[in-house]
């Protein structure tokens, strides 16, 4: 959800992926934006794909079913990676669930309940006596929960969260940032299945600058 005027057309229909990329050759600054310099990548050898979300942007909840989809088909010389996009102290919070979940090896099981207790459900976040029963309700030690919460890896992979928000230039989530060196906006994608095929495209052209590079 952009901060400021992200109201897209995200949740708007589901084209092929490939259309938008069998359509028109794409346009740097229009379909996606190429940084200068680009970022460093945790992945070796592979082409690395992060998708900066935040759990309470209703575009990155209508996304999910789709994506998860879209992971599933990935090839292997793809490695995809969730990134809680962190603007403020809010968002930062929500990293550190996200982030909780996944030092706690509860990640996979958690992670769309949580959406869902959000959107579907209405479950206040900024209530922790809420986010307890909620958690406690899904079988989570909440005692735990809060000790890594607070843990320092947690605060600085939620710092390190910020670092990267900042740095790939983030204003607004859902989006997608292609081996540190391009990233697809919402507004650039303009639907869902807009966004994931220019990511693909972008992909393609990553992993023909890895071959090259060999």
């Amino acid at each position: 959800m952009n901060l400021r005027r992200r109201t897209l057309l995200l949740a708007l229909g589901l084209a092929p992926l490939s259309s938008l990329a069998q359509q028109r050759r794409l346009v740097p600054g229009v379909d996606y934006t190429e940084l200068k310099p680009g970022q460093l990548v945790d992945a070796q050898g592979k082409v690395e794909v992060l998708e900066f979300f935040w759990y309470g942007c209703p575009h990155c909840y209508t996304l999910e079913p789709l994506l998860e989809k879209w992971i599933a088909k990935l090839p292997a010389d793809v490695q995809f990676r969730r990134v809680p996009a962190v603007f403020n102290e809010v968002w930062a919070r929500d990293a550190a669930v996200f982030f909780t979940f996944e030092a706690l090896g509860v990640l996979e099981k958690m992670h769309r309940p949580y959406y869902d207790a959000i959107h579907r459900d209405r479950l206040n976040t900024r209530s922790p006596a809420a986010l307890a029963q909620w958690l406690e309700k899904s079988g989570v030690d909440t005692t735990k929960f809060d000790e890594v919460m607070k843990s320092f890896g947690v605060l600085s992979k939620v710092r390190r969260a910020t670092q990267q928000s900042a740095a790939y230039r983030m204003d607004g989530t859902p989006a997608f940032a292609v081996h540190g060196r391009y990233t697809v906006s919402a507004e650039q994608g303009r639907t869902q299945a807009g966004m994931l095929a220019i990511t693909e495209n972008l992909i393609s052209v990553a992993r023909q600058g890895l071959a090259g590079a060999k």
